[in-house]
């Protein structure tokens, strides 16, 4: 039996360089997603990282809920960035630069910080750990988080806001 063109051309398209990499980098978050809830019974998510860290420095009880889990939270943050910087180096053969303006980028961190606040959970939590758990809230979440964020590109666009 022969493979339908359709469907092989389509993803060329959407992927021009190739799924090799998503489907590792894929695996590699799954994988990792499913060790921390293994070996502590916490689903993975980035949003909490501030809280806890905080933990280190604060009495304040709203951070020390966190004194059980912090390490690890600060192994899985550090991860994300050096595995950034990896990536960078790697396949980009050097540092990630953006024309975006740093103003910018500190208003979209203050965001999306208030927005994982405001949604209990950030892409990473409610997007592999809750959506992999059938998870209905984490879904609904998804699919807010999905809506906004083409409506917010497609606003961007057409006000021809550039870096």
């Amino acid at each position: 039996m022969v493979a339908d063109p359709v469907p092989l051309q389509l993803a060329a398209e959407l992927f021009p360089n190739g799924i090799s990499r998503y489907a590792i980098g894929g695996l590699f978050v799954g994988l990792g997603a499913a060790v921390i809830y293994v070996g502590t019974g916490i689903s993975a998510g980035a949003s909490t990282f501030l809280e806890s860290t905080l933990s280190y420095v604060s009495g304040q009880s709203r951070f020390q809920q966190y004194v059980a889990s912090r390490d690890w939270r600060v192994v899985f943050t550090l991860g994300i960035i050096l595995g950034a910087a990896v990536y960078a180096v790697v396949y980009q053969g050097g540092a990630w630069t953006t024309d975006v303006s740093w103003w910018r980028l500190l208003l979209g961190g203050v965001f999306v910080g208030i927005g994982t606040r405001v949604g209990k959970g950030c892409t990473s939590g409610h997007g592999v750990c809750g959506v992999g758990s059938a998870s209905k809230t984490s879904i609904a979440g998804v699919l807010a988080f999905l809506l906004v964020a083409i409506l917010t590109a497609q606003v961007v666009a057409a006000l021809g806001v550039t870096p």
